[in-house]
């Protein structure tokens, strides 16, 4: 059985699967004779095999090697001690620390993340002329097709043993960088005859390419930062993700406009406004400051204020918001307040619960005036 059959026998067949994604029985039909899940369908699959206490874990989704290709012998792999995913725009890329100390992405994940497409070869994409000249020699293609940068390891699968092809973060970086110089080739093609012009679809992958470049570079600052100062011991776990989901994000809506109508109703309420909750009075600017931004990591919250983003028509708040990349963890804060907001009756007791939720102190100030006379 290939990946995606062991996938959907776990849902109790096709015609069940089906059933439960609302798709016809041809499209699951069609995973099985593939021998993978499109990666687009990964996160929605373990949402439903949490939800009907499916064992399924994201490892899964990998395509199992024929065991003829193997080489060299299984127990000589280097083994997959953590995994997991980093996301890419839409993409999921799976992710593994080896038991060697190596950090590596799987390659099909790669293609998918990078190459904006559901699979095909990496090597035909190295292939092009204008990246070439900007490749290191271990990520150009030899004659017989093969990468020397790539290799096979174990994924660390439990009940059965699963092999991926990976590519070493540090090779990945120099792929991107490889894009990011054939990028700058391509804008001075106008001027220099001697440089090369990318195609529509190459320009496309090393825009892509550039955005992951700049984003990765401002997280990794604020990992060694997080790591020199220990504060990496004490940040939210999912922390340095939604910083990247952050900074890959270029064309959202302006923060103000998603909140949704519960929370500006609860803020009326709590502090007695009796106008349209569409014409809120300035001072609950303040209140979103120091409830929703306030409680926020400081340079999410920094990061969300001064890219405002454009308004995108044809969607409802609502299907905006949720797909959005990294907003999730801003959604769900929202929609907490709004709860913690409908079982209080003053704004002050809003206040306290927030407060004593993320163990923070009140602080009281004494003033002293002059007596009057």
């Amino acid at each position: 059985m290939n990946s995606a059959e062991k996938i959907i026998d776990r849902f109790g067949g096709q015609s069940a699967l089906a059933g439960l994604i609302g798709k016809r029985q041809s499209t699951v039909g069609y995973w099985a004779k593939k021998g993978t899940v499109p990666v687009s369908w990964h996160g929605k699959l373990l949402e439903i095999a949490k939800n009907q206490a499916i064992d399924l874990q994201p490892v899964d989704f990998i395509p199992i090697d024929d065991e003829k290709n193997l080489l060299p012998a299984e127990s000589s792999l280097p083994k997959a001690t953590h995994w997991g995913e980093l996301t890419i725009g839409e993409k999921e890329i799976p992710c593994y620390v080896l038991n060697t100390g190596d950090r590596v992405f799987s390659l099909k994940g790669v293609v998918v993340g990078l190459m904006g497409t559901d699979g095909g070869q990496l090597v035909e994409y190295l292939k092009v002329r204008a990246l070439q000249p900007h490749l290191p020699s271990d990520l150009l293609p030899a004659e017989n097709g093969e990468i020397p940068a790539l290799f096979k390891f174990d994924t660390g699968g439990e009940g059965f043993t699963k092999y991926a092809v990976g590519i070493k973060i540090e090779r990945f970086n120099e792929l991107l960088r490889a894009y990011s110089s054939a990028l700058l080739d391509h804008h001075l093609s106008a001027h220099d005859s001697t440089k090369i012009a990318l195609t529509d679809r190459q320009l496309q992958i090393a825009t892509t390419a550039v955005r992951f470049l700049q984003a990765s570079s401002d997280v990794g600052l604020v990992a060694l930062v997080d790591e020199a100062t220990g504060y990496q011991y004490e940040r939210a776990e999912d922390a340095l993700r939604i910083k990247l989901k952050l900074y890959l994000e270029e064309d959202m809506r302006k923060w103000e406009k998603t909140f949704p109508d519960p929370l500006w109703n609860e803020f009326g309420r709590l502090t007695n406004w009796k106008g349209s909750v569409h014409h809120r009075p300035k001072y609950w600017g303040k209140l979103v400051m120091e409830l929703i931004y306030g409680y926020l990591d400081a340079d999410v919250a920094k990061w969300l204020k001064e890219n405002a983003p454009k308004p995108i028509r044809g969607q409802s708040y609502h299907q905006w918001l949720s797909g959005q990349y990294g907003l999730k963890k801003l959604t769900e804060h929202i929609w907490m307040v709004i709860g913690m907001a409908s079982a209080c009756q003053t704004m002050p007791e809003l206040r306290q619960r927030m407060a004593e939720r993320y163990g923070r102190t009140q602080v009281q100030m004494t003033l002293y005036l002059p007596v009057q006379h």
